[in-house]
């Protein structure tokens, strides 16, 4: 019963991933709307975008970090002896 609580625990901790990656597109098409917008700015803007861009992508990192975490790290009792 526990390695079936492990597997939907480290399956549910990877759904970060798929919220890292509405970020991700939210970034770049605000990045592209804010260049059309006024095109003066675009190297400014880029350098914005790329800051969000790795920020949301530290977060996409945590979500498999979790997961072995939850996979490997949380053994029964059983296992260990």
């Amino acid at each position: 019963m526990l390695e079936g609580a492990k597997s939907i625990g480290a399956g549910a901790a990877t759904i970060a991933s798929a919220g890292a990656a509405v970020g991700i597109g939210n970034v770049l098409s605000s990045s592209i709307h804010s260049v059309a917008r006024n095109p003066s700015l675009a190297k400014q803007s880029f350098g914005y975008a790329i800051l969000g861009f790795a920020l949301t992508e530290a977060i996409a990192s945590f979500a498999p970090m979790m997961a072995f975490l939850i996979s490997s790290v949380f053994r029964s009792k059983m296992e260990v002896s």
